[in-house]
């Protein structure tokens, strides 16, 4: 084995057990490896092998050597199941009156296509995969928007300064819990952003305000400062504010700009569609929006122009991700993005 490859045992997937594995093992011993997900149900002992393990062995990836759209691997596990019953009735039909007739048993045992499903995201998979293993292991859940995340947090969690001074952050939360502290409730988690890892903790006050945000597996973005901590030693990070993306949107992008050429796009409809959020704080009305700007290009023979139109400060709108694919939908050639420098 290389040091790039990592050997995991298929019997610590959870939803297997040891018979399972074991029917698995003897079938690839004595048929070679499986080709398919319809060789595989056919060949492995259905006896000692449910559809509830198949499902998980697939979450896991197990299957990825064969077929990487996991989706449609686990929508099919219901004809994989029902094709292995026909070829055992079929083999076990032409045992007992074998005539010879070839094109009878070759178009009873012809695979059929996986079912049509849509793909998972990098979320969903990765979400599904780790409730099989326990953890992330074909990639991690800030891969699909460090991209973005890193045009306004610019400092890594592996880079974390030894300062008293607030640092902004982003990360997945994990191992997220709460429990009972001498000023109240106490949110402990760890906040995880590929290149490192750093307990954090949250107050009553963010914990009430941020309920729907701080739970395992989302990503947040915080300002911050490390503290000593006093219990298990090392940095801990002392949460002072939450963002989600959204919002961090609002907070740290200075304005969408929309590439225009000959076509407007809707802004009425999308103002409409995606307002502004207006919230009621302790210091009064908040209103989480970002704003837009349409960049104007003209292209004549010799030479062109270009001109950026400012919208009116009333005239924002709330950027999350769907609001953003529709703006993309309207632009020239698809080009609208947040500026945030």
């Amino acid at each position: 084995m290389s040091d790039k490859v990592i050997r995991y045992g298929l019997g610590a997937i959870k939803g297997t057990g040891q018979q399972a594995i074991e029917a698995i093992v003897a079938a690839r011993t004595q048929g070679g490896a499986f080709t398919s997900l319809f060789d595989f149900c056919v060949r492995v002992d259905r006896a000692r092998l449910n559809k509830r393990c198949l499902e998980a062995l697939i979450k896991a990836g197990a299957f990825d050597a064969l077929q990487r759209d996991r989706a449609a691997l686990t929508a099919s596990v219901d004809r994989a199941f029902e094709f292995a019953n026909a070829a055992q009735a079929n083999a076990n039909q032409v045992g007992l009156f074998d005539m010879g007739d070839d094109d009878l048993h070759g178009s009873s045992s012809q695979e059929p296509n996986l079912v049509d499903a849509l793909p998972w995201g990098v979320r969903e998979r990765l979400t599904l995969e780790k409730s099989a293993l326990g953890f992330y292991l074909s990639g991690h859940l800030f891969d699909e928007v460090s991209l973005e995340v890193r045009r306004f947090v610019k400092r890594r969690i592996d880079e974390l300064s030894d300062t008293r001074e607030p640092q902004l952050l982003a990360g997945i939360v994990g191992d997220f819990r709460v429990i009972n502290g001498q000023r109240g409730k106490l949110a402990l988690f760890k906040l995880d952003d590929k290149s490192g890892v750093i307990e954090a903790r949250a107050d009553e006050a963010l914990v009430h305000a941020h309920r729907n945000l701080l739970k395992d597996d989302q990503l947040i973005i915080v300002m911050g400062k490390l503290q000593p901590d006093r219990f298990a030693g090392g940095m801990q990070l002392t949460v002072q504010q939450i963002w989600d993306l959204e919002q961090a949107r609002c907070r740290f992008g200075k304005f969408l700009r929309v590439a225009v050429n000959g076509r407007v796009p809707d802004v009425a409809r999308l103002l409409q569609d995606f307002p502004a959020q207006v919230e009621q704080t302790e210091q009064g009305e908040l209103v989480r929006g970002l704003g837009v700007r349409l960049l104007v290009t003209r292209h004549g023979d010799a030479a062109g122009a270009m001109a950026e139109l400012q919208l009116s400060e009333a005239m924002r709108f709330f950027p999350t991700d769907a609001a953003l694919a529709q703006w993309r939908a309207q632009a020239d050639q698809g080009q609208a993005a947040i500026v945030y420098e």
